[in-house]
């Protein structure tokens, strides 16, 4: 009887699963992100790779397929794992079953999970191709960035790529305002592969100066001395400007339709704590015990810079009357701009419609309109169904934000400051902060600081949270900006261009925090050229497996 593929030591297939494991581990699970579990990202992808190019894989019957398996299962179980909360979200919020809420995550997991089979079908293309494990090892970093790459070109999911596990590690994260968040991923990858070399007994031979050793201890050496950015305190620019960001802690499943007086009851809470200025808040990220700072009155010298109220199930439509009056009001009475999260709607003559975005409505100090942002990346199955008459159940999930339509142009709002003159404002809106080629164009036009609200009520108690709070925390790396991340339920937080979160308030609590803020005009390369390192990657990568595939071809 011909041999199977699956044949052989179960090791390659408990190797794959293991690599699954310990890949989940540098992310958020439930909370905050310990620092000392990021050192995990630079060993975890290891078993899979020396899975991957051992001489069971290589030799066995039907290499290739194998190792595409390998990489499909490995990702599969991460993808399961990582964005667990898919399942919680459908169920409670999406009034499915549980069964079809699994079925669900797996569905994404089964899709998503392509881009690891990939990464090990062209893993194994260049080592036969080749006949070298070195190559193979080489090729790595350039295919996995390649596909990271493709992840948010071509399905527009991605979620937690390697390189948000450094997002902690001053050392490492240095290379964001160059390469993005790909650059990091691709450091990350080509130290796996260096740890790899040294534990595949089939990978290299064993001169010298291809001794697996040498690779083992040379990829051990930069894990530990890159690994030890955690320890390594960022710089921390001066605070220049005050906003004070309102968390409503509205109830995503509930009716916040304001009936009656309900309407002037929300409003006066909002008022009042768009007005708060004496009060503790938390020099950190929520839940780590990080200390507590008091702000000492007055924060500012008569009025904040700016005030935000972030994307809510709050009933605010802009074409709504008594919402223009409050707003309009709001802002006289602080004597500063304001952010709001809304509902906008423009009629479309040609086709004689409405049209509703969701927005962020900027207001000036004098009351007046100053421009509007729509939401251009907005979510599937979430702000838009595709397939509306098949898939009709997902519109239990928002209800009305399933209708809304596509932004088109991002804008930066010119506001003046209490202290005099004038900066530029950049609005995005939840889901845009992990699309770093789009963020990064605010700065391009010219934002001097970048704001985020965003509301993640639907992800309850689960790792999004936490991992969403870090993807924009990126951002700021990336583009050398101070973000203000004013959200429903938390995390709101000010966060400096380094990533470093400088004060958030407590989750799932009607709250305000005071945040001190900067403006910068920098431009880092990243935010001029965008995914350039990626591209090169991805370039190269194709290079690699397309001469492989060549030389196989021309050897049967």
């Amino acid at each position: 009887m011909k041999p199977s593929f699956w044949s052989g030591s179960w090791k390659s297939w408990a190797a794959a699963g293991l690599s699954a494991g310990l890949l989940e581990l540098p992310f958020p699970l439930a909370g905050p992100l310990p620092a000392w579990r990021t050192v995990i990202a630079w060993f975890a992808l290891a078993p899979l790779l020396v899975a991957l190019l051992s001489r069971d894989s290589v030799d066995g019957p039907r290499p290739v397929r194998k190792a595409f398996l390998l990489g499909y299962v490995c990702g599969v179980l991460w993808y399961m794992g990582n964005c667990y909360w898919i399942y919680d979200t459908m169920r409670m919020h999406g009034g499915l079953p549980p069964v079809v809420s699994l079925l669900l995550l797996v569905g994404y997991s089964l899709v998503l999970g392509l881009y690891f089979g990939l990464f090990g079908l062209g893993l194994m293309v260049v080592r036969r191709g080749t006949g070298s494990g070195r190559w193979a090892l080489a090729a790595a970093p350039f295919l996995w960035t390649a596909l990271e790459l493709a992840a948010a070109r071509i399905t527009s999911v991605p979620w937690d790529q390697l390189g948000y596990s450094q997002v902690d590690n001053a050392l490492v994260n240095q290379l964001a305002p160059w390469t993005g968040v790909y650059g990091i991923s691709f450091v990350l990858v080509a130290v796996n592969a260096l740890i790899a070399g040294g534990l595949a007994l089939d990978c290299c031979p064993r001169r010298w100066f291809h001794d697996r050793r040498l690779w083992g201890a040379g990829g051990t050496l930069l894990m530990l001395c890159a690994g030890a950015g955690v320890l390594v305190a960022p710089a921390r620019p001066p605070v220049t400007a005050t906003a004070v960001l309102v968390q409503p802690n509205l109830d995503v499943a509930g009716d916040n339709a304001w009936a009656g007086t309900e309407w002037d009851r929300h409003i006066a809470e909002f008022q009042r704590l768009a007005g708060e200025q004496c009060k503790s808040y938390i020099a950190g990220i929520p839940q780590t015990g990080a200390a507590t700072g008091e702000i000492v009155c007055p924060p500012y010298a008569t009025h904040p810079d700016l005030i935000a109220w972030p994307e809510s199930p709050a009933p605010y439509v802009e074409e709504d009357p008594r919402f223009q009056q409050m707003i309009a009001a709001l802002a006289r009475q602080n004597h500063a701009p304001v952010v709001v999260g809304n509902i906008g709607t423009d009629f479309i003559a040609e086709e004689q419609l409405w049209h509703s975005f969701n927005s962020a409505l900027v207001v000036g100090a004098d009351g007046s309109r100053v421009g509007r942002y729509d939401k251009i990346h907005l979510v599937p199955f979430g702000e838009y169904i595709p397939f509306k008459r098949i898939i009709f159940f997902a519109r239990k999930l928002t209800g009305r934000v399933s209708e809304f339509t596509r932004g088109e142009e991002r804008k930066v709002f010119r506001l003046p400051t209490a202290s005099g003159g004038a900066h530029r404002y950049g609005v995005f809106i939840c889901y845009e902060a992990v699309f770093a080629d789009e963020i990064r164009q605010f700065s391009e036009l010219g934002a001097e600081v970048l704001v985020n609200i965003s509301d993640d009520g639907w992800y309850g108690d689960t790792s999004a949270p936490w991992q969403h709070l870090n993807m924009t925390r990126m951002r700021a790396i990336e583009n050398r900006r101070w973000i203000l991340r004013d959200t429903n339920n938390g995390v709101t937080a000010s966060i400096d261009p380094y990533g470093t979160v400088r004060q958030s308030i407590p989750r799932h609590a009607v709250d305000a925090l005071p945040a001190g803020y900067g403006f910068r005009d920098d431009v880092t390369f990243y935010t001029s050229n965008g995914d350039v390192f990626g591209w090169v990657c991805a370039v190269l990568a194709f290079c690699l497996v397309a001469g492989s595939v060549r030389r196989l071809l021309r050897g049967v």
